[in-house]
């Protein structure tokens, strides 16, 4: 749901209308890498991911941005259902967003731990709602433990744009995804260690 707006909407809506177009002219390339606009309307968008390289495609995601107060405080991406359109639990989710740390000199074949990859998703627990954990996120910047990185540290860098955002979502989530990963009747997708980007 988005926020009360207090900066004066028609500037949230100038911007909203620069970056939905700016999507628009460039869907096919989105559409290629499983990234597609469904509804937009100031001031929110809404958004599926699909994994373009396990067949069949299946929607890994679905997020609702939220534009309201933009740029004076960041996009709010919200994880939901893409068929209820209700935010989900982080249980419900069965993608991450994970970030292989770099590991310089280290050749590719001898990168085996895990412990050395982050999920860019985060939540409090299974039953609550996942947020993307990466400045230029309002939902990042509103937690209590980024309290020391100002949303005003970023903006105007790139870090929180729309681009940036769906360039994140691809990258990290639904790009590297190429097999299923069943456990005990429950499926799930999920990305060669190898695959995980840096």
């Amino acid at each position: 749901m988005p926020e009360p707006q207090n900066v004066d909407p028609e500037v949230s809506r100038a911007k909203f209308d620069r970056e939905i177009g700016w999507f628009r002219s460039q869907a096919g390339v989105y559409r290629a890498q499983g990234c597609f606009l469904i509804e937009a309307s100031f001031p929110t968008a809404f958004f599926i991911f699909a994994t373009p390289k396990l067949k069949p495609s299946v929607i890994g995601a679905a997020v609702e941005i939220d534009f309201s107060n933009y740029d004076l405080r960041p996009l709010s991406v919200v994880f939901i259902d893409p068929f209820t359109h209700q935010p989900i639990a982080r249980k419900d989710l069965q993608l991450s967003m994970l970030r292989r740390l770099p590991l310089p000199g280290t050749p590719p074949g001898m990168i085996f731990a895990p412990v050395s990859v982050t999920d860019f998703i985060q939540a409090n627990g299974p039953e609550d709602t996942p947020f993307l954990c990466m400045a230029g996120i309002r939902e990042y910047h509103d937690n209590p433990a980024h309290s020391g990185d100002s949303w005003l540290l970023h903006r105007g860098s790139g870090a929180g744009s729309l681009a940036f955002i769906l360039d994140k979502i691809i990258k990290y989530g639904t790009g590297p995804v190429e097999q299923f990963h069943i456990q005990v009747a429950v499926g799930g997708v999920e990305a060669p260690f190898q695959a995980i980007p840096e």
